[in-house]
């Protein structure tokens, strides 16, 4: 696939100036310092689709630097992550002590929670998917080896990737239907992929056997997150090491292995109640489907995790679903 290196598409609406660009992000995205780079006056166009807790900007903008410093990261803030991916002129990403320039059809990945800068030196277009750390089945220091990272489209697996998200982008009427959640799910489960192989080609089994190791009870925990006898012990037993060392390399990583198979487990009920294939499915089965059988303990782990009882969750993202089905919502600039 092709793709521009200059022409930057035309959006609809009234470009924003500089000082409404600024409280626009920081009201829809996370508080940055942006500056215009050059003589060029700037101007942006911004549109924002939300699906769930995953937000999808599509930025038109002149040249500019963007900064996410120290003083603008609160420690109790909500953690994201944002994929960029590139439509029309550059970028360079810098996270991590790593720099990744972006060309049309490329896409890199960076955490809002670490300062970063982005520099777009000429008119550009891009497509920016912000979406929770809990939505990627990978621990938060895998992750941060891989951020600042160009995944070229013409490289590997963004071959694939890449071209989805550039479509999604073109036709984001599509995220008003019923069946968004999915979507995008499908798309980030996408990006995961692309993300572990990285990190399978960077690090290997050799360079460190205790991670490895962790790598390999992870995924066997998300192929069998649906077995009710889903224990540690029977983890412990599956790879052929002690409950201990099991125990231990989860520590290492900042969560136990019982809380990372419940948010797990949590996170898959939660799309599934949004999903529509299964709107006719009782809640129960929904939950018994990815081992928690006990519906009044489900209950309580759903409302403690989310806020809202998996019944409420149901009926207000599937009623919003198919409340927004005829129509998308066009966004303005404040006044």
């Amino acid at each position: 696939m092709r793709y521009s290196t200059s022409g930057v598409a035309d959006t609809p609406g009234r470009p924003f100036d500089l000082e409404v660009w600024r409280s626009t992000v920081a009201r829809t995205v996370v508080p940055l310092e942006i500056e215009e780079l050059g003589d060029v006056t700037f101007q942006g166009r911004l549109s924002r689709t939300v699906v769930e807790d995953v937000s999808l900007f599509e930025m038109v903008a002149t040249p500019h630097m963007v900064r996410r410093t120290p003083d603008l990261i609160a420690d109790d803030e909500p953690r994201f992550y944002k994929l960029s991916l590139q439509l029309a002129g550059s970028m360079v990403l810098e996270q991590d002590g790593r720099t990744a320039e972006l060309r049309p059809g490329d896409l890199a990945i960076y955490d809002t929670h670490r300062p970063y800068t982005l520099a777009f030196p000429e008119a550009n277009q891009a497509m920016v998917i912000m979406f929770p750390h809990e939505l990627v089945d990978l621990p938060r220091d895998e992750v941060a080896r891989v951020t600042a990272t160009c995944f070229p489209s013409d490289a590997g697996l963004a071959r694939v990737i890449n071209p989805f998200f550039v479509e999604l982008g073109r036709n984001m009427d599509q995220l008003a239907g019923p069946h968004a959640t999915r979507l995008v799910h499908s798309g980030l489960d996408l990006l995961v992929t692309m993300l572990s192989q990285e990190l399978h080609r960077r690090l290997g089994p050799v360079a460190n056997p205790a991670r490895s190791l962790a790598r390999e009870v992870r995924e066997y925990i998300l192929d069998h997150l649906g077995d009710l006898d889903l224990t540690p012990a029977s983890l412990a037993r599956a790879h052929f090491i002690s409950t201990r060392h099991l125990y231990t390399i989860f520590s290492a990583e900042g969560q136990t292995v019982s809380a990372w198979i419940r948010s797990r487990r949590l996170e898959r009920i939660r799309r599934d109640l949004g999903d529509p294939l299964f709107a006719d499915r009782p809640v129960s089965w929904v939950a018994g489907r990815w081992g928690l059988s006990d519906a009044a303990h489900f209950s309580r782990l759903f409302k403690a995790e989310f806020g809202e009882s998996p019944t409420s969750y149901r009926e207000r993202i599937l009623g919003a679903r198919r409340g927004r089905a005829a129509e998308i919502p066009q966004q303005s600039p404040p006044r």
